[in-house]
Order: C-alpha cells, then structure tokens, then sequence
C-alpha cells in the first residue's frame, strides 16, 4: 500500500503561485506515476498532469495548464510537487495526488491510479 497526503492549498490571488506538495509513504519503490487531479463540486474529477515516479521524470500535463503549471518530484523525499504560477479563477478545486504502479505514462483516467490523497483545497479569487 502507498499513502498520500497532499498539503499547501490555501487562498490565492488571480495571477499568483501557489506550491502544492504530495507526501508518499509505504511502498513506494511500487510507484510507477503520479499524478495530479481535481475537481470542483458538482464535476468529475480531471487530470491535471503526471510525472513518471522514479524513472526519466516525464511529464504530461492537461493542455489548459500547460506553461503555467510544473510537476516535480524528489524522490529522496519521496515528495511530489504541483508548482501553480499565473493562476485563474477557474483554477479553483480541491487538488489530488495519485499514484499507480502501472507501467505506462500519462494516463488521465481516474480508474488507471490505484492510490490517492485525501485532497487539498486551492481558491483563486478574481
């Protein structure tokens, strides 16, 4: 089993950054990908982009946040990380980690991720 507990979401202004980290613990040398999601209320939880966990470090990311959004891991931390700059109103959801140890990278679907956080919030507000 692998655990995960996202932490760093909070209120930020249209424009601003915020870092969202992912803290892994238990079997993570099962890791192939994580992952970052989120939702809104009343949505489907959506992909935001993954990073492979300990090989290469490629990642893909959901084309409304390519360039403004970065995935990073320290693997000695066992730590992911959601960089957030240029953030928009529509940004606003509660942010999920996930994590899977099947081998292929830049799967979006929610089924595909075996492991996930319990979520943290991020507001941006106009």
């Amino acid at each position: 089993q692998v655990q995960l507990v996202e932490s760093g979401g909070g209120l930020v202004q249209s424009g601003g950054s915020l870092r969202l980290s992912c803290a892994a613990s238990g079997r993570t040398f099962s890791i192939y990908t994580m992952a970052w999601f989120r939702q809104v209320p009343g949505k489907e939880r959506e992909f935001v982009g993954s990073i492979t966990w300990w090989i290469g470090g490629s990642t893909v990311y959901e084309d409304s946040v390519k360039g403004r959004f970065t995935i990073s891991r320290d693997n000695a931390k066992n730590t992911l990380y959601l960089q957030m700059n240029s953030l928009k109103p529509e940004d606003t959801a509660v942010y999920f980690c996930a994590a899977t140890p099947k081998t292929r990278v830049g799967v979006t679907s929610l089924a595909w991720y075996e492991y996930w956080g319990q979520g943290t919030k991020v507001t941006v507000s106009s």
